[in-house]
């Protein structure tokens, strides 16, 4: 079985690609996800693979990532659910979105994508929601965003409290900034708490 591909990248295609392998060409299908991630025709490239057989045919379905590969195989569990169509979903959103939508009951975005009704949402939500909660591609599909607004909500309170307003008062004006004006620069949130710390004052 084959588990993975490295080779030049013999051509690129809407549906997949070819993979030259010391002169042995393997046709790859992919998700958009994967294809945008791929360099041009003529570049090295490495490839995981999941093989799907069938009797009349040998199938390779490819990942530029670890965490696509994972919930590849999630979907593929879920009844109804090929590897072609679990490549078009996979091809609506990335990984950790997809997987977040599954847990957390989101129909409205899953059935938004190709190939997906209201049955098959249901179906995935029901099959996968509790295995994925536990899973870390939800962790993966939230760490980048997570430290970055927790430091815009210290940088806050810290302008505050170095300005002499004591912790509490200044993460209870910072916490009203930023639901006032989330997406205000720092300078803009600072401006709109110590307005709002002032009248409190007054």
């Amino acid at each position: 079985m084959i588990a993975y591909l490295r080779g030049q990248l013999l051509e690129k295609a809407p549906d997949g690609v070819v993979v030259d392998v010391h002169g042995v060409g393997y046709k790859v299908a992919l998700s958009q996800s994967s294809l945008k991630a791929l360099p041009d025709a003529g570049a090295p490239v490495e490839l995981r693979i999941h093989t799907h057989v069938r009797e009349d045919a040998i199938l390779l379905f490819g990942f530029t990532s670890p965490e696509e590969q994972e919930l590849f195989g999630h979907l593929t569990t879920v009844s109804g659910v090929g590897p072609k169509l679990a490549l078009n979903i996979l091809s609506g959103l990335p990984a950790p979105d997809l997987a977040h939508a599954i847990a957390s009951n989101d129909l409205a975005r899953l059935t938004k994508l190709s190939g997906v009704g209201k049955k098959t949402a249901e179906r995935l939500v029901v099959e996968l929601a509790d295995r994925l909660k536990t899973s870390a591609l939800l962790l993966r599909g939230t760490a980048s965003a997570k430290p970055k607004a927790k430091a815009a909500g210290d940088d806050l309170v810290s302008a505050l409290t170095n300005l002499g307003y004591r912790p509490a008062d200044a993460e209870r004006a910072a916490s009203a900034a930023r639901e006032s004006h989330p997406d205000a620069e720092l300078a803009e949130q600072v401006r709109v708490a110590l307005q709002m710390l002032l009248a409190k004052a007054v």
